[in-house]
């Protein structure tokens, strides 16, 4: 009998250590779960929250408007190309000719603050040749642009320049001091383009907005650019003036307005 109860005892220590275990892992399995659940579910709320706001809330269109205006400036500019042995010899003979270049340009009315020194580059100079390099002076290089607002003292202005040595002269470009006037138009045709297309899109897609929460614009100014005019034409005392056409420019804006969607 002592066999028999001694048996029955490991029996059933046994059964009890094998059940407590059971539980423990079942525990462990279900807060395993559960920390991985709520992780996922705080991926998933920082992904939605990352997504942009436009999509799918609002909607952007745009337009684009033309107008014109009468340039009320010129500017051109002049330039004086020198060569010399010594630097100070080529400094001082650019000078001279460009002084009295913009001298002549203000006795035309051209006013001290629409004349601005652009470039001003001394360079020495070389002669390549097969045994190397030869030095042979420097070179000296200025530039100013000059804004005209008297147009009918262009072509004389033009003359004048030429006449008292600057050899390099072009870029003639017709320019609106002003343009917001010209500006405001293109914008306001811009936003009726915009807003026309806008309602052709709710009419044949059945979508509602709501109000308007952006709008951007830019802006393109077309000029009209004359190159190539030099002293060698225009210095002759038996040469005709070049007639000078102004035209008008047009300015051209691009209007983008963004909506909410109901």
């Amino acid at each position: 009998m002592e066999n028999n109860f001694n048996t029955n005892v490991g029996t059933s220590l046994e059964t009890t250590h094998t059940v407590d275990f059971s539980d423990r892992l079942y525990k462990v399995v279900l807060s395993v779960i559960a920390l991985v659940g709520v992780a996922v579910i705080a991926w998933m709320v920082y992904q939605f929250n990352a997504l942009p706001a436009n999509i799918p809330h609002e909607i952007s269109v745009s337009g684009e408007g033309r107008a014109f205006g009468k340039p009320d400036i010129a500017a051109v500019s002049f330039g004086m190309t020198s060569e010399a042995v010594k630097s100070q010899d080529a400094v001082n003979k650019n000078n001279e000719v460009m002084n009295e270049v913009i001298d002549a340009v203000k006795a035309l009315g051209v006013k001290d603050e629409d004349i601005q020194t652009t470039a001003y580059n001394l360079s020495p100079l070389y002669d390549y040749t097969r045994g190397g390099t030869v030095f042979r002076g420097y070179q000296l290089s200025q530039q100013v642009s000059v804004k005209i607002r008297d147009f009918d003292r262009i072509s004389d202005i033009l003359d004048a320049a030429t006449s008292h040595g600057a050899n390099n002269v072009g870029g003639l470009d017709f320019r609106i001091d002003d343009p917001e006037k010209v500006q405001a138009e293109a914008r306001a045709m811009a936003i009726e383009k915009a807003k026309e297309k806008l309602q052709n899109i709710m009419r044949e897609s059945g979508l509602k907005v709501g109000k308007l929460v952006n709008i951007s614009e830019g802006y393109n100014n077309y000029s009209q650019p004359m190159y190539g005019v030099g002293s060698a034409e225009l210095k002759n005392s038996d040469s005709i003036a070049p007639q000078i056409q102004t035209g008008q420019q047009e300015v051209s804006s691009t209007v983008t307005l963004t909506y909410q969607v109901k």
